[in-house]
């Protein structure tokens, strides 16, 4: 489904948002260094790679080796990046993840590609939808979500301009691409994409769009509801949160996670410790993935714009 409000400049990847992020800053920024757990082509790394092949290092399916030898570079002031499938740099490496990059505090990047469930066919044993909370619980770790494919590439050179370690999450599939090219990405600083009185859908990644069509469904059905995109998971824009929560007082959140540590457990921490609202999920409840496309998996396990717009109408029931 289109939106009326917001263009569609065609549909892409984000995974090729961070190739090209990672491409300009190759060319921009001699200290960014690149790693690849052999999955080059999938994390569209290939363009760095043709033009910089002495900053790049291919790993082969060595995750871990990867973390400690990115972490070693960054110690020696180079801006690594590391590549690979979100499950594989989180689940299998996080001891890794938090000892030589959050406990050391260290410059380097995680780039994780084919995160949450629309990496569709593959299936669970390489979809992954508990990693954002596994990396917002690490301390020093900065943890991004953007939304589509201008808003990756925008938050990769982002992230190489920040001094710290980040976690860049971003998918495989085709979505459309909405948000601003030229646009300035701010670590940290939530996007009011829709103004509203009724009440706030909180969305990251590719759930934006999804509540975007589900705020034009609201609005015919005379419900103003307010979008707003998180991109940055942590550090949360706290101000962001409780100004908009205090305007509607009836809270949406919409992620493809688990509920369990994702970014609406973390929001209803926020409004528990200030002013309590009351909140719905849209996220998968307890369950791993299973085969099948990205489309048909997201109806299934509830991220689509109708179950947005279900659980706004429940939540405003509660105010």
């Amino acid at each position: 489904m289109e939106s009326k409000n917001f263009v569609n400049r065609g549909n892409k990847d984000t995974r090729s948002g961070f190739g090209a992020g990672l491409t300009e800053l190759g060319r921009t920024n001699p200290k960014v260094v690149a790693f690849c757990a052999d999955l080059i082509g999938s994390l569209k790394m290939d363009d760095f790679v043709k033009e910089n092949p002495e900053r790049f290092f291919q790993c082969g399916i060595q995750e871990a080796n990867m973390i400690g030898a990115a972490s070693g570079m960054a110690l020696n002031g180079m801006i690594p990046f590391v590549g690979s499938f979100a499950n594989f740099v989180t689940t299998r490496v996080l001891d890794q993840v938090r000892q030589c990059v959050a406990y050391g505090n260290t410059n380097v990047k995680i780039a994780a590609s084919h995160a949450g469930i629309t990496l569709g066919e593959d299936g669970a044993t390489h979809q992954v939808m508990e990693d954002i909370g596994l990396m917002r619980m690490l301390p020093n770790l900065v943890v991004l979500n953007p939304c589509d494919y201008a808003q990756t590439k925008a938050a990769t050179i982002a992230a190489a301009n920040y001094n710290g370690p980040v976690y860049i999450r971003f998918g495989r599939p085709a979505v459309p691409n909405f948000t601003p090219e030229d646009q300035t990405f701010e670590i940290g600083k939530a996007v009011k994409m829709v103004d509203g009185k009724d009440v706030t859908i909180f969305a990251t990644g590719h759930l934006v769009w999804e509540s975007l069509i589900a705020a034009e469904i609201l609005e015919q059905e005379g419900i103003s509801a307010e979008v707003i995109d998180i991109h940055t998971i942590k550090p949360l824009d706290i101000q962001a949160v409780l100004e908009s929560a205090a305007k509607t007082k009836a809270i949406v959140t919409a992620e493809e996670h688990l509920i369990a540590g994702g970014m609406g457990e973390l929001i209803a921490g926020v409004l528990s410790r200030n002013t309590p609202y009351p909140i719905e999920f849209v996220a998968v409840d307890d369950r791993f993935g299973q085969s099948g496309t990205p489309a048909r998996l997201m109806k299934e396990y509830g991220l689509d714009s109708e179950n947005i717009v279900s659980a706004a109408k429940r939540v405003i029931s509660r105010k």
